[in-house]
């Protein structure tokens, strides 16, 4: 048996989500603080699962850094691999408050500097899921050390996860993040992706069938493909493709996270050994929580009685 059920690699960071629903930024008056970052997000929201869950991240020597490892401890999430550096502030992003995709302008520091000596052989090869985003693999030296700890933890027999949360803002160009999604995909990674994120990494709106043969094509088994508030598909080499609708929700508090949530439920699910189709409908279950609610899952909720 292996200690580390998801180890979860990239940015840890504060959200300033927007306080006016619908507002763009330009339009937003005030903020409410939140921890952010997709990797945190699905490390917090798997200890809360109940799964054993290791984030590897680097924040700043400052009072943002501290409110992130409080936050993080609270829920249970092992923070040991988290670097505090005192060259670099913690990295903040404003959020609009919106029920589709929301607008964002990102301050990125810290988070980029995740080093190969925060990552060990050994917690490798006690990890069943190696996550990470295309978030953190857009800065340098984040990117070098995760794709070389991909690789490694591949060859260890960990099954490794990505959420290709591509946006142009965060690359020097969409060629480079292009090369690099390339790259984890050898590694035959769980992928999970979303219509907006397809958009603008290919800069068209793709069918989605020409989507899932772009990864397919890469090495990679098993796409995810969310459609927001029509559904998901889920596509699987030689097999008949997966879909299923959302469930509906009478009124959209905050969609921030929302992928994130869908994903730590698809992933606890996986590591439960559950079918396809049931990962989606727990993932499905889990986001719907997600945006009826601002900022991370509420916690006066049994998120495991409402899934299993």
């Amino acid at each position: 048996m292996k200690s580390i059920d998801i180890l979860s690699v990239g940015e840890v960071l504060v959200d300033f989500i927007g306080h006016q629903i619908g507002a763009q930024i330009n339009q937003t008056r005030d903020y409410h603080r939140y921890l952010g970052g997709s990797p945190a997000n699905v490390a917090m929201n798997s200890a809360r699962l109940g799964l054993k869950s290791v984030l590897v991240a680097t924040v700043g020597d400052d009072g943002f850094g501290e409110y992130i490892f409080e936050r993080l401890a609270e829920v249970g999430v092992n923070t040991d691999s988290i670097h505090k550096i005192i060259t670099k502030p913690t990295s903040v992003i404003f959020v609009s408050r919106t029920d589709g995709t929301p607008d964002f302008i990102p301050f990125r520091e810290a988070d980029a500097y995740i080093v190969e000596s925060q990552i060990s052989k050994e917690m490798l090869s006690d990890t069943n899921i190696f996550h990470t985003t295309c978030f953190a693999l857009s800065k340098i030296p984040a990117q070098t050390t995760i794709l070389s700890k991909a690789e490694e933890a591949f060859n260890l027999g960990c099954k490794l996860s990505i959420d290709i949360n591509y946006a142009k803002k965060l690359w020097n160009s969409r060629e480079e993040a292009l090369t690099v999604i390339k790259t984890y995909c050898k590694f035959n990674p769980l992928v999970k992706i979303s219509e907006d994120d397809m958009f603008r990494l290919f800069e068209q709106k793709l069918p989605h069938q020409e989507i899932f043969d772009f990864f397919h094509d890469l090495g990679v088994n098993t796409v995810c493909l969310t459609l927001g508030s029509q559904g998901v598909k889920l596509s699987q080499i030689d097999k008949e493709t997966i879909q299923l609708p959302a469930i509906k929700i009478e009124q959209v508090m905050d969609a921030t996270g929302a992928g994130d949530a869908f994903w730590s439920g698809f992933l606890f699910a996986y590591i439960k050994k559950k079918t396809m189709e049931e990962c989606l409908e727990v993932a499905l279950q889990l986001a719907a929580l997600k945006l009826q609610n601002v900022g991370r899952l509420p916690d006066n909720i049994n998120i495991l009685s409402k899934l299993l």
